[in-house]
């Protein structure tokens, strides 16, 4: 049985200490938390605050400031905080800086967790998941304004496993350029997530059980859209017109 811990994806971390960027992120983490890490408890309570604090970071409300100097969300009809708006009102650097931005956000937590010199703990793994998705969802500076986190899933998926993100990347677009509907993409990759987790890691029941979570957490965030849905009311995807 293929377990997390086993996954084709941690040959990848692995090998990735003994390159430059490895090393790079354990030695600044070792500084900046010393002996932290090196506890097992501690080096989960501390990830997933994290996770979630880095979460908290919206990019497409930072995006617009750096590049259009005001808060393109409050040109957005639904004001959510996401990368689609930041490119479609903050045009296309703010679109890069965001979606790059809510990607290194889910991947950099996962990433670190599994990198790092002690074992797993898949329960715990799944909390440092969840942490920068809930971050993002609801910063806890305005838990009302947040977005539906779909870029920071992609990211920890990357880092759980890439052959997951790579699915669900190419899903996405197959989807989105044949339906013009980024709502209809989101929701399609978030429904499959439990299925891709079943075919690669059976019997992994604790992160199972936590992408049926962030299905259905995804689904709710995306209410509205699957309202106007149903109500042929949803806006395609298309280039802000000057």
């Amino acid at each position: 049985m293929t377990s997390v811990n086993g996954s084709y994806y941690n040959d990848f971390i692995r090998g990735c200490q003994d390159e430059t960027l490895g090393k790079i992120v354990n030695f600044l983490w070792r500084e900046i938390f010393g002996e932290c890490v090196k506890n097992m408890e501690v080096r989960d309570a501390l990830y997933i605050i994290f996770g979630y604090l880095l979460g908290s970071i919206l990019f497409a409300r930072l995006g617009g400031l750096i590049f259009k100097k005001t808060d393109i969300m409050a040109e957005s009809p639904d004001k959510n905080p996401g990368t689609m708006n930041a490119f479609t009102y903050g045009g296309f650097r703010c679109g890069v800086f965001t979606l790059c931005g809510d990607l290194f956000k889910g991947f950099l937590p996962v990433f670190l967790y599994r990198s790092g010199e002690l074992p797993e703990n898949p329960l715990m793994l799944s909390f440092v998941m969840a942490a920068p998705v809930l971050g993002h969802i609801l910063p806890f500076y305005d838990i009302k304004h947040g977005g539906k986190g779909i870029a920071a899933t992609g990211g920890f998926m990357f880092a759980l496993d890439v052959r997951i993100a790579l699915i669900a990347a190419i899903v996405f677009a197959v989807v989105f350029f044949t339906t013009r509907y980024v709502s209809v993409g989101s929701l399609t990759i978030t429904a499959l997530f439990p299925i891709l987790m079943l075919i690669f890691y059976p019997g992994q029941w604790v992160v199972f059980g936590l992408s049926l979570i962030f299905t259905a957490l995804a689904w709710w965030r995306h209410r509205a859209n699957i309202k106007r849905l149903m109500n042929g009311t949803e806006n395609k995807f298309e280039k802000k017109k000057k």
